[in-house]
């Protein structure tokens, strides 16, 4: 069984996110699933967007989940989430309950996690996984 995730998350921010996007990794490698930070594995030039977003596209078709953080709003991880909803993959929205409120990933995701910390976020996050696990496994 594919048991990638793909961790959708600002690239402008992900170093601020770090602690947070570790929390993440290590509660989704408790639950045998491989975590993707699309934004640590490519590096593109603004010339390359085609090639971004290809790349971005086929490492969502090749996940079963997509986390979306966003703490940072971000236009790409909008239109990463929208990619695989439209591919029937669940959606979890991700943000710290002091970032501002996304109304259209909110109401595409499939579940939504607003976190204190990184201890709240993974408790948080391991519930939605026991449910999304149950959900992914009668596929």
């Amino acid at each position: 069984m594919n048991n990638q995730v793909y961790i959708s998350c600002s690239f402008a921010l992900r170093k601020i996110l770090e602690q947070e996007l570790q929390t993440i990794k290590n509660v989704l490698l408790e639950h045998q699933y491989q975590p993707w930070v699309f934004v640590e594995h490519y590096i593109f030039t603004a010339q390359q967007e085609k090639e971004m977003m290809q790349q971005a596209m086929q490492d969502i078709e090749n996940s079963v989940l997509l986390l979306a953080e966003t703490t940072d709003k971000g236009i790409g991880i909008g239109i990463e989430a929208g990619y695989a909803k439209a591919l029937k993959k669940p959606v979890v929205y991700l943000r710290k309950q002091s970032a501002a409120h996304s109304t259209t990933l909110a109401g595409l995701s499939d579940y939504q996690i607003v976190y204190q910390d990184t201890d709240d976020l993974a408790r948080q996050l391991k519930q939605v996984l026991a449910v999304v696990t149950q959900t992914l496994n009668k596929k």
